[in-house]
């Protein structure tokens, strides 16, 4: 089975950066994820871990991977959107606990974010063809205790 690692490489309330990497196929996509509220539904990160990720078809973000095995969380998806800040905060967000994938990092609209992620999504989609991976989640911000 393929292994991807996803290492975290800062956080804030604006959200969460890090690279996406499989290295058995030369991919290499940024990240943008929540910022660590404890694990907290629709408010958190996903813990650093190690956790099987699926092909999905999703109604709302079309065929996509789901992060499988993630402890108190469900339907955490690796899909397309820009940002991922505390919205208790009043930042702006596209991710609920999910994974958002860009191939570039940047500024939109006064806030860090991933760009062009749906071509990222593809990108990821169309390299694994349906594969199922293993994710290695690390860089020590979203750690339980």
């Amino acid at each position: 089975m393929l292994t991807a690692q996803l290492i975290r490489q800062r956080t804030g309330d604006q959200g969460t950066e890090g690279q996406l990497k499989i290295p058995a196929l030369g991919l290499a996509l940024f990240t943008m994820e929540l910022p660590w509220r404890g694990n907290a539904s629709n408010l958190s990160c996903i813990p650093d871990g190690t956790y099987p990720c699926r092909i999905r078809q999703s109604q709302r973000f079309g065929r996509t991977y789901h992060v499988m095995e993630v402890a108190g969380r469900s339907y955490i998806l690796m899909h397309a959107g820009n940002w991922a800040g505390d919205s208790t905060k009043g930042l702006r967000t596209n991710s609920h606990g999910c994974i958002l994938l860009g191939l570039a990092r940047g500024v939109a609209q006064g806030q860090r974010a991933v760009l062009s992620s749906r071509p990222a999504v593809r990108r990821l989609v169309d390299a694994l063809g349906g594969q199922e991976f293993q994710l290695i989640v690390s860089g020590g911000f979203a750690n339980v205790a």
